[in-house]
């Protein structure tokens, strides 16, 4: 009898070990051109405590491509499928966590979207099992407007922050309505994404000197984002209205329902290791296997 329960425990860990070993997962960055996004996008500190919640450690990638073009362009959607092909064949990976900020989401869904326009589409599609979405701008954002069509004033607020490229045009709230309604899956009103895609929604940026919580993910950045908050709703990130953030997919939940302390995630946070949002991040990740 021992041995028979020694024996079916053995099965029991090979069968978790099999459905387990091969889940991966994709960090992929928003709106700007990446050598190096493990340390000047992400950091490594919100990666390594992500990743640890996967049975394999070492089964992810970190996406660095030119995100400053429009989504479907082969430096942009070409170069993430190029990626995300490599690292689910070299590892094997059979459920891959695509997890995104910003417009990498846009990037993600144009793939999702548009299975025909790339043979290496499909594959990833089949391999993906979920892709969880910080502070999406699944709707664009009036930042993009002002930077694109606003006062000399604006245009120049835009240059400075480096909002004059492709991809900011292409997120002025008219045009991404345009792409949502045409090209893009997952918003209102249009067919269903292919896999589950769940937001994370920034509410609020926090920037008072005495507060050590505006410190978290750099001051210089909450003090930009305050700023630039007067171009948006009362709910927003300092870079994306609430409602663009959770234009698409569904919601998982808004910053405060779930950090510590309840503190808004500004758009620079919610790419950070700020308010334990990278355990939050960690137990899906394991909440998933």
């Amino acid at each position: 009898m021992k041995k028979l329960l020694s024996i079916l425990a053995v099965v029991s860990t090979l069968a978790t070990f099999s459905v387990h070993a091969n889940t991966g997962i994709a960090f992929v960055h928003g709106t700007s051109n990446q050598t190096n996004a493990y340390d000047d996008y992400w950091t490594g500190s919100f990666i390594n405590s992500v990743k640890q919640g996967l049975p394999n450690a070492s089964n992810y990638t970190v996406i660095n491509c030119d995100f400053q073009q429009y989504m479907w362009h082969p430096d942009a959607a070409g170069c993430l499928a190029g990626q995300l092909t490599s690292f689910i064949q070299q590892k094997n990976i059979s459920s891959l966590i695509v997890v995104t900020h910003s417009n990498g989401g846009n990037v993600m869904r144009w793939i999702q979207s548009n299975p025909t326009s790339d043979s290496r589409y499909p594959n990833i599609i089949n391999a993906t099992s979920q892709i969880i979405a910080l502070a999406p701008s699944s709707l664009g954002t009036p930042l993009a407007d002002a930077a694109t069509q606003g006062t000399v004033f604006e245009q120049l607020i835009g240059g400075f922050l480096g909002y004059g490229n492709d991809a900011v045009k292409m997120q002025q709230t008219g045009w991404m309505a345009n792409y949502n309604a045409q090209y893009l899956y997952g918003t209102s009103g249009r067919p269903n994404l292919p896999n589950t895609f769940r937001s994370v929604v920034g509410s609020d940026v926090e920037s008072a000197v005495w507060d050590s919580d505006s410190y978290c993910g750099g001051y210089s950045r909450q003090v930009g984002l305050e700023f630039t908050q007067n171009w948006l709703d009362n709910c927003s990130d300092g870079f994306l209205n609430c409602t663009s953030q959770a234009g698409a997919g569904s919601v998982w939940f808004y910053d405060k329902s779930r950090t510590k302390g309840k503190e808004p995630l500004s758009h620079n946070q919610s790419r950070r290791k700020c308010f334990n949002l990278d355990t939050i991040l960690r137990a899906e990740v394991q909440n998933s296997l």
